[in-house]
């Protein structure tokens, strides 16, 4: 089965998984937020299936955002890109959600021990809003 993605689809998949690294980039800011967005970069540049092949470049326009625009632009499209994927490829709905799990959990291992609190509570934001789908 193959599947074509509009642009703009492609567009809200990039944007939520990148901008979910980003977030996590922004919270882990007291450790490392370079060392923390290049682990959840090469997580999800990892990725197979149509969710590596949309994933291997990043959308543009996520830089220089407050924390609080960024999550107003990124939790939605996180629902929105996984309600998209069930739609139109219910297995590939699953490979985004791992992956951009797996990249936050690359983007938090970066740190010693457990993750901060506000790691932590934005790893609980970003699920919440792949689980909304």
């Amino acid at each position: 089965m193959s599947i074509t993605l509009a642009d703009q689809d492609a567009l809200t998949l990039r944007t939520a998984a990148w901008g979910a690294v980003s977030l996590m980039s922004a919270a882990g800011a007291a450790g490392s937020p370079h060392k923390a967005a290049t682990e959840g970069s090469i997580a999800l540049t990892s990725a197979t299936g149509l969710v590596g092949h949309v994933l291997t470049k990043a959308p543009k326009g996520l830089n220089g955002k407050s924390v609080a625009e960024l999550a107003d632009q990124v939790l939605p499209a996180l629902t929105a890109a996984v309600s998209l994927l069930k739609k139109q490829a219910p297995p590939e709905a699953d490979n985004f959600r791992r992956t951009v799990i797996v990249a936050i959990e690359a983007a938090a291992r970066t740190h010693q021990g457990e993750p901060s609190p506000t790691m932590a509570e934005m790893i609980r934001k970003i699920t919440g809003a792949l689980d909304a789908a």
